[in-house]
């Protein structure tokens, strides 16, 4: 199935839809230094990757018209105007490529799209402007006129009889639901094309924190996978309740367990300066800012305005100190394989994989997508093998 990904930065969802079968026609980035990260990795041969159009570009430059026959247009247009950090501008901020996103989807007519953001895009501040999106991504040939508000113009969107040229729905989900080694939040919108009478469904979660407990204080299972005793870490407060309810109930949860940060580390050692496994000095706990147990998900890698936050980004290791995620550990949290390599410093490095969506979301996202298209089956991708393994 033929794709096209913008706003690619450096291929973490673009992966994940390769490996869900997804082959990509056209790919946009303007950042140079995510670009370069792509290219270098193209020029390694690494897999998926070496086949990547990447190129640098304005998606405001580019002819949708000419691409016409795609499958499915994927992308994650830039997050920093609704992010928790930031100026919060929204729609005012010159940064806001939504409009971007759905001219794309006017001009191109793929049979899909899916495109992603920051949770807060769903929150109280933003929602009337996710309305907006929707509503546009439904019936993307009713443009806003000049003169007309988001407000106007999607009250003029939800009136109209016409049919839908966009059957659209969006979710939020967290990613370490669908096998990533992070805790990152996500709004998800899906739309299909409606004059396939496809009516989309919600994306089911392939992995559970209730499983991860499950093999953690009920069976154990998880502590003899990696060779520790049992009930290593405490249970958790907030988690007693849960644990105290799997037992009495004794009922397996369906599933895979979610992936820990010591599951996604497993075999990688200490920082060795190979392959981007350095060591960063000058890790520290401070309130707000107190790093990532082992047995959990990894919390969201963070981007930061300038780089890295000082004191997020590490891990608290079992004697209890912390330390920054090499650039390789960060990588593996996003779903990269070791030998995708990132040519630039730590900071910028971690910058990208802090902007990157892990690739097993857009796995599982694009995998679901592609059954949608085909009735109900896969779409010959390796995502899920690799998840069972």
């Amino acid at each position: 199935m033929q794709s096209a990904e913008l706003f690619a930065g450096c291929g973490g969802l673009a992966l994940g839809m390769s490996l869900a079968g997804f082959r990509h026609q056209h790919m946009a980035e303007f950042d140079q230094d995510a670009v370069a990260t792509v290219l270098h990795n193209k020029a390694k041969g690494v897999e998926h990757v070496r086949d990547w159009p990447m190129g640098l570009q304005d998606v405001r430059e580019i002819d949708w018209k000419k691409l016409t026959s795609l499958d499915l247009i994927s992308g994650g247009p830039p997050c920093q105007p609704f992010g928790i950090g930031g100026k919060k501008h929204g729609q005012d901020d010159h940064r806001d490529m939504w409009p971007e996103a759905i001219r794309a989807v006017r001009e191109a007519n793929p049979r899909s799209f899916l495109f992603e953001n920051v949770r807060n895009l769903a929150g109280p501040r933003f929602r009337s402007y996710l309305d907006w999106i929707v509503s546009h991504l439904e019936r993307p040939n009713m443009v806003r006129k000049s003169d007309e508000s988001h407000a106007e113009h999607c009250a003029r969107l939800t009136a109209s009889r016409g049919r839908k040229e966009f059957n659209v729905f969006w979710q939020l989900v967290n990613a370490a639901d669908f096998g990533a080694a992070q805790i990152r939040y996500r709004v998800l919108i899906f739309g299909i094309r409606s004059d396939l009478d496809i009516i989309p469904t919600p994306l089911m979660p392939t992995h559970s924190r209730d499983r991860l407990l499950w093999e953690q204080y009920v069976t154990g299972e998880y502590w003899t996978r990696h060779g520790l005793g049992r009930g290593r870490t405490p249970i958790l407060q907030q988690d007693r309740a849960r644990v105290e309810r799997l037992k009495r109930f004794d009922v397996e949860p369906a599933g895979a367990p979610w992936v820990t940060l010591r599951d996604a580390l497993k075999g990688l050692g200490e920082p060795n300066g190979k392959r981007n496994h350095l060591l960063q000095a000058g890790a520290r706990v401070y309130p707000g800012h107190t790093g990532s147990p082992l047995d959990l998900p990894a919390k969201a890698l963070k981007a930061g305005d300038h780089g890295v936050p000082g004191g997020e980004n590490m891990m608290v290791r079992d004697d209890g100190s912390v330390r920054y995620f090499t650039t390789r550990e960060a990588a593996r949290l996003v779903g990269l394989p070791d030998d995708y390599e990132f040519p630039r410093s730590w900071t910028e490095s971690m910058r990208q994989l802090g902007n990157a969506v892990p690739a097993p979301l857009g796995a599982a996202a694009g995998e679901w997508l592609a059954a949608q298209l085909n009735g109900g089956k896969a779409n010959g991708g390796l995502a899920s093998a690799r998840r069972a393994a």
